[in-house]
């Protein structure tokens, strides 16, 4: 130590080099001690809400070595997708094994009947990241929030900067609602398979699980069917507008039921029946009392058209087309429509719902249909779905049918946002739309007279009348379905509407990764 002089130069030197050398041996050790550290996400951004998610002091970093391991090979598709998501943004191989354990393990624990047939446990501690469902659904379904623990860089299809960090904790959830759906009419305007298969993925990844498809109506018939082949050949050759229409082939509706059925989504094929008929009334003239031949129907009225109920050819219409319809598909319930059918005598009403009931369920499967089938004495085993007149679905709960709520005024995805909306597309014969007025009620309260228990659960519809293109398409069905999605899936305590829009306001940067298109409301500041 030197008292009252200076330190030499080349002591001081050589002082400052050992100094800089363990400065250097603890940064050197600390690296290698801990992953690099980085913001994670907070947990306060999921969507749908879950049902609780605590986070811990503490983070996990994905490391580039990284494998995705299943307890069960049923878990083996679910992990592939996964993989599939993190691998274009991460540049990580992310092989999926069977070992059991790894930095990402899915779980199907049968044990555990606290989680329901579609809820989940996740878990994320230091060293890794677990999924645990009594169902592969319900593992399906952590997945999707695994997905959103991430930053929104994740579901990028490029490369994008590490570290992938997240913080620690547990979430535990499960839906409130079984049908948490979206209807999709493809009769007015046709839509094909590639363009559904785009709805289908973000449906899933928000916890929506039954694809409503509205394949009939005046404009357009879109099933091949080979009971009566002329429904596509002339009743699917054109749309509204007058455009060339179009139909799924048998092999096009197979595949999509199989697509969907992989993402834990459940399709459910309308017949629309009754009235919204003049599609199959151009191409089968012997179902018209009148023996014509209607030309084909490229306008937006409705209420114009009705099968002629009580000849035998309509009833074998009706058996022959419901029967291959359940035999395509493998969900339990097919759509009756049974909506607007302003030609029909109540007694003929009457009469083809009940042709319609009796080949439905002889071929297995449950009657669903528009609030209207209350007009036709359903009840216990069916399902009603509230459009617009409440005292319909209330007095078939009355009689033991479920619910499914789609009211119009805040379900119908087709109505325009606002007044000043820049899309010329949709309408507003419900009223306007916002993304807060689609997610702003509670389905369990909505229908004073028919409790929770007797609800099924909620579905938005979007009708095409108006709506022409793929791109229309998602714009009117994102972000509202997601609020939907929520009503469908979160628990009805908590509800924010404060919360809610700064959570959503974090999905744009995830649309805009997915190439999806939605509409950016002023009201939600996007990020």
């Amino acid at each position: 130590m030197y008292r009252g002089t200076a330190c030499p130069a080349a002591t001081l030197v050589r002082r400052w080099r050992v100094v800089a050398r363990l400065l250097l041996l603890l940064l050197i050790g600390a690296s290698c001690a801990a992953p690099p550290r980085g913001p994670a996400e907070p947990w306060t951004h999921l969507l749908p809400r879950p049902a609780s998610a605590i986070t811990t002091d503490g983070g996990f970093t994905l490391p580039p070595g990284a494998a995705i391991s299943v307890s069960d090979p049923t878990l083996e598709p679910i992990a592939s997708m996964l993989a599939g998501t993190l691998r274009p943004s991460t540049g990580y191989a992310l092989p999926v094994s069977a070992t059991g354990s790894g930095a990402l393990v899915l779980t199907l624990d049968a044990t555990r009947t606290d989680l329901g047939d579609e809820g989940y446990e996740l878990t994320v501690t230091s060293t890794g990241l677990t999924v645990r469902g009594a169902t592969p659904a319900g593992v399906f379904y952590g997945t999707q929030t695994v997905r959103q623990l991430f930053p929104a860089s994740i579901e990028s299809a490029t490369v994008q900067p590490g570290p992938w960090r997240v913080s620690t904790g547990t979430v535990r959830d499960g839906p409130r609602f079984a049908w948490r759906g979206l209807m999709v009419d493809v009769a007015r305007h046709f839509f094909g398979p590639a363009e559904l298969h785009r709805v289908i993925d973000v449906m899933a990844h928000f916890k929506l699980n039954r694809l409503h498809l509205h394949l009939t109506d005046d404009q357009g018939w879109r099933l091949q069917l080979d009971a009566r082949p002329a429904l596509t050949s002339v009743g699917g050759a054109t749309q509204v507008g007058g455009g060339p229409g179009g139909f799924y082939s048998k092999a096009d509706y197979a595949e999509l039921v199989q697509y969907a059925a992989q993402r834990f989504v459940t399709v459910v094929p309308e017949i629309d029946l009754p009235g919204h008929t003049n599609a199959a009334l151009a191409s089968l003239p012997e179902l018209d009392c009148d023996g014509g031949v209607p030309p084909p129907d490229t306008g937006t009225m409705v209420g114009l058209s009705s099968l002629c109920v009580g000849v035998p050819a309509t009833a074998a219409f009706v058996h022959d087309v419901l029967t291959e319809v359940a035999a395509m598909t493998p969900g339990a319930w097919i759509h009756l429509g049974g909506d607007e059918a302003k030609q029909t005598s109540p007694a003929d009403y009457q009469a083809a719902i009940a042709l319609a009931r009796d080949a439905i369920t002889a071929s297995g499967k449950q009657v669903i249909g528009w609030e209207e089938l209350a007009r036709a004495d359903a009840g216990p085993g069916e399902i009603v779905q509230h459009w617009l007149d409440p005292a319909l679905p209330t007095a078939a709960a009355t009689h033991g049918a479920k619910v499914v709520l789609s009211p119009a005024r805040r379900a119908y995805l087709d109505m325009q946002y606002a007044p000043d909306q820049p899309l010329d597309v949709g309408t507003f014969w419900a009223g306007y739309d916002d993304v807060i007025t689609s997610w702003d009620w509670d389905p369990g309260q909505w229908l004073p007279g028919v409790p929770e228990t007797q609800v099924l659960g909620v579905e938005g519809a979007v009708w095409t009348e108006y709506i022409a293109t793929p791109d229309q398409l998602e714009t009117m069905i994102f972000p509202r379905a997601l609020g939907l999605a929520e009503l469908g899936w979160s628990p009805s305590s908590g509800h924010s509407t404060r919360d809610y829009v700064q959570r959503l306001a974090d999905f744009g940067s995830r649309f805009d990764a997915w190439g999806v298109r939605y509409f950016p409301a002023a009201t939600v500041p996007w990020r």
